[in-house]
C-alpha cells in the first residue's frame, strides 16, 4: 500500500514557505506516494491549492495528522501537532532540538521517525540535501538588499552632473555559504566589499567573488566546515584589527552562527559607537543572540546613529524560491527511501542514519541525547 505524503499549512505566524511545491509534488506523485496538503499550505508562497495536481486537499491539520504516513514540514512541529501525528508516523523538517527539547521527548512517547534536515551530514553526496546551504543563500542575498534598504546613500559609484559619488564600503562578516552570497551580492549592486572569516580556507572564496579579504592573523577552522569557538586572546587580537574596518565600512553584515549555540559576539557597543552616522548593521545571527551586541532580536534599532537590524527568519521573506529549494532539498533527501510507493529506509546509509534525530521511542542524535537526559537527570 502506497504511503500517504501529507503537508500541513506552517502555522507559524511568519512563516510563508511550504514544504512542497507543486513539480516536487509531481516528481513524489511518480514515486508512487498518495499526497495530502491542508487547503492553504501554499498561500503564503503564492501557489494556491489549484496550482496542485493529483494531490488530495484536505480541510484542517487534524484530518491531514490524521491519515499522513510521512508528513513534511519547514518549522519544528509543535507538540500539538505531534500529538496529531498518528503514532509511528514519519516527519522531516527542520526539529532544532536543542531549542525545543520538550518536543523531542514527545515524539519519542509517540513513537515518531523523525529526521532533522539541519543534521543532514556536510559530504559531497548529499549537498542537494542541504537545507542549511540553500536557505542560508536566500538569506545572505536578502541582507544586502535589507542593508541598502537602510542605508541612507547608493551602494554602487555613480557619475552625475553633479559630480561623481564614491561606492558605499560593505564589510560582510562571516563568509560560509550566507556570506559568500551576501559578497556576490554586494559586489553585483557596486558596492566596495571587504569579507572576513575565522576561517583561512575561506580566503580563496572571498578574493575569488572580488571581494578584499580582512586577514587578522586568527584562524579557527572547526569540524563539518564550521568555525569554532574563539578563545578570549583570539577574540581580542580579531577584534583590534576588525574594528578600524567596521568603523570605516557604510553597511556590515554578519552571519556568524554556530548551529545549537549562542552567536558568537564579533561587534562590540564600543564599535557600534565608532561607525558612520548612518551606517547600518545587518545582523543575521540574531535568532541566536546576534553577533552584534546590541542587537535586539527581530527588531531595528538606532544605536549612536548607527541603525542595527537583527531579523529573524530571512528565507520566509523570500517564499517563492526558498520553498522551491527546500522542496527540491527534501526530495532528493527522501526520494532514495521510497521504492514503490512504499517507505524503505536503508538504516546502513550515512546520510539516512545521521539525520534521524528520534527512532523507535529513542533519541538517535547523539548530543540531543545527552542534552535532554542529562537534563532530566
Amino acid at each position: 500500500m502506497p504511503i500517504r505524503l501529507g503537508v500541513p499549512k506552517e502555522i507559524e505566524q511568519s512563516e510563508n514557505r511550504v514544504a512542497l511545491v507543486p513539480p516536487v509534488a509531481e516528481r513524489f506523485h511518480k514515486l508512487g506516494v498518495e499526497l495530502l496538503l491542508e487547503t492553504g499550505a501554499g498561500a503564503g508562497s503564492y501557489l494556491p491549492d489549484a496550482a496542485y495536481n493529483d494531490v488530495t486537499v484536505v480541510a484542517n491539520a487534524a484530518e491531514l495528522y490524521g491519515q499522513a504516513d510521512l508528513i513534511l514540514k519547514i518549522q519544528p512541529p509543535t507538540e500539538a501537532e505531534i500529538d496529531l501525528m498518528k503514532e509511528g508516523a514519519v516527519v522531516a523538517g527542520m526539529m532544532l532540538p536543542y531549542r525545543y527539547p520538550e518536543r523531542v521527548r514527545r515524539l519519542c512517547q509517540r513513537n515518531i521517525l523523525s529526521f532533522a534536515m539541519e543534521l543532514v551530514p556536510r559530504i559531497s553526496r548529499a549537498q542537494s540535501m542541504d537545507v542549511l546551504s540553500s536557505q542560508a543563500s536566500i538569506a545572505g542575498y536578502k541582507a544586502v538588499l535589507m542593508a541598502a534598504d537602510r542605508f541612507g546613500g547608493f551602494f554602487p559609484m555613480l557619475t552625475t552632473a553633479a559630480g561623481t559619488i564614491r561606492p558605499a564600503r560593505v564589510l560582510v562578516i562571516g563568509a560560509g555559504v550566507a556570506g559568500l552570497q551576501a559578497i556576490a551580492t554586494a559586489k553585483r549592486l557596486g558596492a566596495m566589499v571587504e569579507g572576513y572569516d575565522v576561517r583561512s580556507a575561506t580566503r580563496e572564496q572571498v578574493e575569488s567573488l572580488g571581494a578584499r579579504f580582512v586577514d587578522t592573523g586568527v584562524a579557527a577552522d572547526g569540524a563539518g566546515g564550521y568555525a569554532r569557538e574563539l578563545t578570549e586572546e583570539e577574540k581580542q587580537k580579531q577584534q583590534e584589527v576588525l574594528d578600524s574596518h567596521i568603523a570605516g565600512a557604510d553597511a556590515v553584515i554578519t552571519t556568524a552562527a554556530i548551529p545549537g549555540r549562542p552567536s558568537p559576539k564579533i561587534i562590540t557597543r564600543a564599535v557600534v559607537d565608532k561607525m558612520k552616522p548612518g551606517a547600518v548593521i545587518i545582523d543575521l545571527a540574531a535568532e541566536g543572540g546576534g553577533n552584534c551586541e546590541v542587537t535586539e532580536a527581530g527588531q531595528q534599532i538606532i544605536h549612536n546613529d548607527v541603525i542595527v537590524y537583527g531579523p529573524l527568519n530571512v528565507p520566509s521573506e523570500l517564499p517563492i524560491h526558498a520553498s522551491e529549494m527546500y522542496s527540491r532539498n527534501l526530495l532528493n533527501f527522501l526520494s532514495p527511501m521510497i521504492e514503490d510507493g512504499e517507505f524503505k529506509p536503508d538504516w546502513d546509509d550515512e546520510v539516512i542514519v545521521g539525520s534521524t534525530l528520534t527512532r523507535d521511542g529513542d533519541i538517535k542524535h547523539a548530543p540531543t541525547r545527552e542534552q535532554i537526559e542529562g537534563s532530566a537527570s
